[in-house]
């Protein structure tokens, strides 16, 4: 019975920590839409942290983005909600648990986040850039985070299993 609700307050939580990134992703991705002017850079830290509104059409660091409308539409619309769909069954099917499911939780969380952006927007809101003199990252968001998170820790939990 304690099994029971053990998984129970685990599923509940994690439903709770997807429900969260997105909607933290989503809430960043409104004020940054509704204050940032677009192509205008903020600048804090000492030039550590930039804000700049960017609408990004393509995939990771822009990739896709000069494909034809209907490539693009299609591979960044139906192939990645396929994907995402695919990797939660997966994750369910494998009864993953512990680190591994923690990873893919975030996976699906950023990835489901963004395609939300595509679906309705055609684009995703990234506006979050950070480095150090010219050594910088590409410009980002809340969800590209997660899924960045949740990656890293997919792998570590895998390596470490290995090791085992």
């Amino acid at each position: 019975m304690f099994m029971a609700i053990g998984r129970t307050s685990l599923s509940l939580a994690l439903l709770a920590a997807v429900l969260s990134t997105i909607g933290c992703d989503r809430l960043t991705k409104h004020v940054a839409s509704t204050t940032l002017p677009e192509g205008q850079v903020h600048s804090y830290l000492a030039d550590t942290v930039r804000l700049v509104y960017v609408e990004n059409p393509g995939g990771f660091l822009s990739l896709g983005a000069d494909l034809p409308g209907v490539w693009r539409i299609g591979l960044f619309t139906f192939v990645t909600g396929t994907i995402l769909l695919g990797t939660a069954a997966a994750a369910a099917r494998l009864r993953l648990r512990g680190w591994p499911l923690i990873g893919v939780s975030l996976l699906v969380a950023g990835g489901a986040s963004n395609w939300i952006d595509r679906v309705v927007r055609g684009s995703v809101v990234d506006f979050l850039n950070v480095g150090v003199g010219p050594l910088r990252t590409g410009v980002f968001n809340v969800a590209d985070m997660a899924i960045m998170i949740g990656a890293a820790v997919l792998v570590l939990a895998t390596m470490s299993r290995h090791e085992d």
